[in-house]
């Protein structure tokens, strides 16, 4: 599904910033988004950080750089984060980034470029190799053959989380999953409905988990929560 492009004279862009005790990288990661934004002189940044539940100090960490700060009393989860932050956001296009992207934040305007040219109608980020050993790639081979089977979409990054779209197809595909499985929905939700997919390599960084405790922890919950979207969107197409 092509979506005309037709640019208002000033069109706001709303980048959600999801944060859970990051109050160590955020403002680096928020300083970098506005540095960014200084080149698109004809677009109006709102940023936003959505603060789930944090017992550090990554509210006043944001709050000096943020436009809002949106409060979440308990640990809600990513999904909820997301959900939160995009529909108190006012823009016309929407990009989702990590809080811990630091410095390599800056790297946002090649996500969002395309969707000004009308070339994509959903991007997502394909992050360089990890240059720590992660996981054994259980929870990717999960998400990249659920969507497949699912949608017909052939996806290299479908844990991605740095993702720009328009406001429209989120519309259009009423909102987000929730919890890990996010992206995951995401994308099939989008493929679903007909819409233009864009997946490109941009040299966003951030943490990185090993193959230690917290680790294989991180990643169990994810394989779980990918699992349970799957089914979800199995039972419950959109379409």
């Amino acid at each position: 599904m092509n979506i005309p492009s037709k640019l208002p004279l000033h069109p706001k862009v709303s980048i959600i910033v999801p944060a859970w005790n990051e109050a160590a990288i955020i403002a680096e990661t928020l300083k970098a988004i506005k540095g960014a934004f200084v080149q698109f002189v004809q677009l109006e940044l709102e940023l936003i950080v959505v603060d789930d539940g944090s017992k550090d100090e990554t509210i006043l960490a944001a709050t000096p750089y943020a436009d809002r700060v949106i409060c979440h009393s308990c640990n809600m989860g990513k999904g909820a984060a997301l959900h939160n932050g995009w529909r108190m956001a006012n823009g016309s296009y929407i990009i989702f980034l990590d809080a811990d992207l630091g410095e390599s934040a800056g790297n946002v305007g090649l996500l969002l470029e395309p969707i000004l040219q009308n070339e994509y109608d959903m991007t997502i980020a394909e992050l360089p190799m990890a240059q720590i050993r992660g996981g054994f790639g259980l929870v990717k081979g999960l998400a990249i053959k659920g969507i497949y089977r699912l949608c017909g979409y052939r996806t290299r990054t479908p844990l991605s989380g740095q993702r720009a779209i328009r406001r429209e197809v989120l519309e259009r595909i009423g909102g987000l999953s929730r919890g890990f499985g996010i992206e995951v929905g995401l994308t099939i939700d989008v493929a679903r409905a007909g819409f233009r997919i864009g997946e490109l390599p941009i040299p966003f960084r951030h943490r990185e988990s090993g193959r230690d405790w917290h680790g294989f922890y991180h990643r169990g919950k994810q394989f779980v929560s990918v699992g349970r979207t799957l089914i979800h969107k199995w039972l419950n197409p959109i379409c």
